[in-house]
Formats: C-alpha cells, sequence, structure tokens
C-alpha cells in the first residue's frame, strides 16, 4: 500500500484546493479538523432527523461538500460548534489522513479500542498514523493535545489504544472480558430480540475485518457489514478471524501489510452489499 495516495474514500475531489491553504505542522492540521467536524455522542449537541444523518458521509468529498455548503469559507476559519458537520472518530481520523496524503505524507487510519473515554470500559475508536521517515507516528486527531491527558496525544504510547486484533486474540485467549469492548456500556441495537450489545465478542469480531479493510484504503464507516459479520457466527468463522487477526498483528511487528494484501480479495467488501445498521 503507498499510503501517501488517497483512496476513493480520503479523496477530497472538487475541493482538493482547500487543503492547499492548510499549515504544514501537524498540530495545526488536527485543530483545522476539529474545527470542522463535532461529534454526534459526545459533542454536547443532540442532533436528529438529516444532521444526524451527516455520520452517514462515506468520502471526505461528501463531509467536505456539507462544510462548504453551510459554510462556505476556509477550513480554518473558525465554525460555530452547531455549524460543523456531524460525524465520529472515524472521520476525524479520515479527514486528518486525507489532509496528510494531500501533502505527501504517508498515513492511515487504525482501528481498535481506546481505554481513556471512561473508567472500566474499552470503547471503540479509530486513530491515525503517519510516517514520520522513521517510523509510524499514532495520533488522535479528535482530542485537543492542548487538553489535559495522560499521555501525548500528538505522539500515542502503547497502552491508550489497543488494536481490534490484538484484542480479539486476548479475548479468544481468555486474558479479557470481551463485553467490556464496545460502543459504550449497556448500549443495544433497538429492536432487536433479546437486545443485542453494541459490545462483545461479534463486535470485536467485527472490528477485526474492519481494521484490515481501513488499511487496505478501504476506510469503511463503523456501522457497515459485509460477508458473515454480524451477531451470529459459527467457530470456523471465528477460527479464521483468528489466522486474521495473527496476521494484522504480525504485520504491525514487521511494519509492512504486504503479507495481508493476499488475504484481503476473499474478504474485501468490494463486489458485496455493505449493509448499514
Amino acid at each position: 500500500m503507498d499510503y501517501a495516495k488517497q483512496t476513493p474514500f480520503s479523496d477530497p475531489g472538487p475541493y482538493g484546493h482547500l487543503f492547499d491553504a492548510l499549515p504544514d505542522d501537524i498540530p495545526a492540521i488536527g485543530a483545522v479538523i476539529r474545527n470542522l467536524l463535532i461529534h454526534y455522542r459526545g459533542g454536547g449537541i443532540e442532533f436528529t432527523g438529516d444532521r444526524l444523518a451527516e455520520i452517514d458521509n462515506r468520502w471526505v468529498s461528501a463531509i467536505l461538500d456539507v462544510d462548504q455548503t453551510r459554510n462556505g469559507t476556509a477550513l480554518a476559519v473558525p465554525r460555530e460548534p452547531v455549524d460543523r458537520v456531524v460525524g465520529c472518530c472515524r472521520d476525524y481520523t479520515l479527514l486528518f489522513v486525507s489532509a496528510l496524503r494531500h501533502k505527501g505524507i504517508p498515513a492511515r487510519s487504525r482501528i481498535g479500542f481506546a481505554v481513556y473515554f471512561g473508567e472500566g470500559f474499552n470503547y471503540d475508536h479509530v486513530v491515525a498514523e503517519y510516517w514520520d521517515g522513521d517510523r509510524w507516528v499514532m495520533t488522535d486527531a479528535q482530542l485537543d493535545p492542548t487538553d489535559d491527558h495522560p499521555f501525548n496525544t500528538l505522539d500515542m504510547p502503547a497502552g491508550p489504544f489497543v488494536s481490534a486484533a490484538e484484542v480479539w486474540r486476548d479475548a479468544r485467549a481468555g486474558r479479557i472480558d470481551p463485553d467490556l469492548y464496545g460502543v459504550q456500556p449497556g448500549l443495544t441495537i433497538a429492536g432487536t430480540d433479546p437486545d443485542l450489545a453494541l459490545g462483545g465478542l461479534w463486535f470485536i469480531r467485527t472490528y477485526v475485518h474492519y481494521q484490515l479493510a481501513h488499511l487496505m484504503g478501504d476506510e469503511l464507516l463503523l456501522w457497515e457489514s459485509w460477508g458473515n459479520l454480524g451477531p451470529t457466527f459459527s467457530e470456523s468463522d471465528a477460527a479464521r478471524t483468528d489466522e486474521l487477526a495473527a496476521l494484522l498483528i504480525a504485520s504491525d511487528n514487521e511494519n509492512s501489510v504486504e503479507a495481508l494484501a493476499g488475504h484481503y480479495p476473499a474478504l474485501s467488501p468490494k463486489g458485496q452489499t455493505l449493509l448499514t445498521s
């Protein structure tokens, strides 16, 4: 993968010129991204209807289209929180990655779980990595680095964020409780009988496949499904996810995703019907 190139998801399309005016330093780019987005659950404003539907923007070009239609100014011009595009962690990361790629900086999104949004639970999350010439630097573009955090959000250490593959491996080995991983404690999918928790082993398994898709340049929404992903899966399905998780962890250790490429065609959402919940 050439992470300096845009993907169909990260391509700003006709709005690429807006990135030309962005600053060159990483913290300033992150600040611009936070100026454009507001989290649909954590932004302090309750959005409904068409505004809430903004979270379904798959493409950076669509996100920027909403922003420009509403605001019509340079990206660094301050927006009121209510005028920002409604999104989630995936969108903060994807916009950040898109801006870095526009500047020729290799960048990618990583899928997993964060320990730092609340005590006793691990929240699903997406962060960014960029190549600084020597190593991949992990950063959380959603967080303001000037706020009080127990770690450097611009160069995150191991621990605060754990990849979906590592979580799956440890859950399958019985080292962690999978029910402590998900969207938020007690949250369920409305209309399911019995109420299906948005967390647990099935949820972690889905995120392992998201992790692969994002690394392969398909930076999907976090509520899309394809193939046999979902709450019901067989032991053979779990065994195949074991293999995938091991490959993902090995690719991190070897700093190369080349070994994953041969496995992706069979696991890719391409050519399949994407289902959104």
